[in-house]
């Protein structure tokens, strides 16, 4: 075969002989190839409904039919045409999100008392950047909309200023796009990318913490666009007096600002998140089933639009309307699928690297200076504080036998217990580690 279009091509073939000719017509052909890379096919379809119903009902017969094909199995990654301009890792400037399906805008984000203020406090900031509210800090548990009102604001100065540059960026991402400019002799574009933007939103800034690099960067950026009058707003799973390893500098600019929280949803704004999903999707709801579902699912926004969203592919594909019995068989799907992934070691490497600004390899290496033993030994007490992991296996990952294990764990909990700071970072770097569980 001379392209992916030749697997592709191969890949509908089999699938031809196995799903049914209705569902090929309607959900199969409306796929795209895109390329196939590092074990990975990656295919796009035009909207996200038809994204989920393809990975809720034909992921299987896809995979066994690349493999079938290749002769080795692939994992499967589904993009959406009207997603295209969805902020992406380390995009940088970022044009509007897609309004067809589910906009991130304030007009689909549901007010209640959970984050009445908090909307109030980004809507003026959207209508008058720089005047009110800068900084504008929103923290709040994973899945109660921060990234919604973050992404609202984003829309709304982007549709009203449309000459401002506007910067999204994850915070994780600004720390990876810093390394690669530090290794690459590229910190002019950094700076560029980042201190002439008329309005910086940065993600879950509880990422940053601890690492002074990136830190010591953000601190001049803030400093440079504040200095500017320009906007910046940030979103944590904390308020900053909980981000125990936030340079004290970084903290004071947050508090001088505005500190909005969002609590999870109660009953009422639960109903409404529900009963606008199912509006945006054109799915009616009983009012028994919207019910049941908002006493169901109590903390987590997306979970609530999850069950919405399987409801609709649901009805779509066997045309009933759904009921209490089938809300509760979505439910029970979105709750195992929601159940956290663990936590792998590469990522516990890779965070406590950039948190003590060396690399994975040395961590995983033989070396046995000063420095490198210290990381190795807090990447040794993570991995089992996170994982559970027994002491055996983490010496297999270490390269090193149990009794090493044994003595890092030891020279650790010394640290932790004599010098608060050690105990202050390796306790971010696990909440971290944890926060979007």
């Amino acid at each position: 075969m001379q392209s992916f279009n030749d697997v592709w091509n191969a890949v509908c073939s089999c699938c031809a002989g196995t799903i049914s000719d209705v569902g090929y017509n309607m959900w199969i052909k409306i796929i795209t190839p895109v390329e196939l890379k590092n074990g990975e096919a990656v295919l796009s379809v035009p909207n996200a409904f038809q994204r989920d119903v393809v990975e809720q009902s034909y992921s299987k017969q896809l995979l066994d039919a690349f493999e079938l094909v290749l002769g080795f199995p692939v994992k499967l990654k589904l993009l959406c045409e009207d997603e295209a301009n969805f902020p992406a890792a380390g995009a940088g400037t970022v044009v509007t999100t897609p309004r067809e399906e589910y906009a991130y805008t304030f007009e689909t984000y549901i007010v209640g008392a959970s984050n009445r203020f908090a909307h109030a406090a980004s809507m003026a900031v959207a209508e008058n950047p720089s005047i009110v509210y800068n900084p504008l800090f929103i923290y709040g548990n994973s899945g109660v909309g921060k990234t919604h009102l973050l992404l609202a604001i984003l829309n709304r100065v982007q549709e009203k200023f449309p000459h401002k540059k506007t910067v999204y960026v994850r915070a994780e991402d600004f720390t990876n796009d810093l390394i690669k400019s530090i290794a690459n002799g590229t910190m002019n574009e950094f700076h560029n990318k980042f201190r002439t933007a008329d309005l910086l939103l940065l993600d879950d800034i509880q990422f940053i913490a601890g690492k002074e690099s990136t830190q010591e960067e953000f601190f001049n950026t803030f400093n440079s666009l504040y200095m500017d009058q320009k906007q910046i707003v940030v979103t944590s799973d904390r308020p900053p007096k909980d981000i125990k390893t936030l340079d004290e500098r970084i903290r004071s600019r947050f508090e001088c600002g505005l500190l909005a929280d969002i609590a999870p949803p109660d009953f009422e704004t639960r109903v409404g998140i529900i009963r606008r999903k199912a509006q945006l999707l054109r799915l009616t709801l009983d009012d028994d089933v919207v019910f049941y579902i908002a006493d169901q699912i109590k903390m987590n926004i997306r979970q609530l639009e999850g069950v919405v969203k399987k409801l609709q592919a649901s009805t779509m594909l066997d045309g009933t309307r759904p009921t209490i019995s089938v809300a509760q068989n979505v439910i029970r799907d979105i709750r195992n699928d929601s159940q956290p992934e663990p936590v792998t070691v590469g990522r516990i490497l890779s965070e406590v690297a950039r948190t003590y600004s060396v690399s994975v390899e040395d961590i995983r290496s033989k070396k046995q200076n000063a420095p490198v033993s210290k990381v190795r030994q807090v990447a040794m007490y993570i991995v089992r504080e996170v994982t559970k992991m027994p002491l055996e296996e983490i010496g297999e990952q270490f390269g090193r036998n149990h009794s090493t294990v044994v003595y890092a764990l030891k020279k650790t909990e010394e640290s932790i217990r004599r010098i608060p700071k050690e105990r202050e970072t390796i306790e971010d770097i696990i909440k971290n580690l944890q926060s979007d569980q």
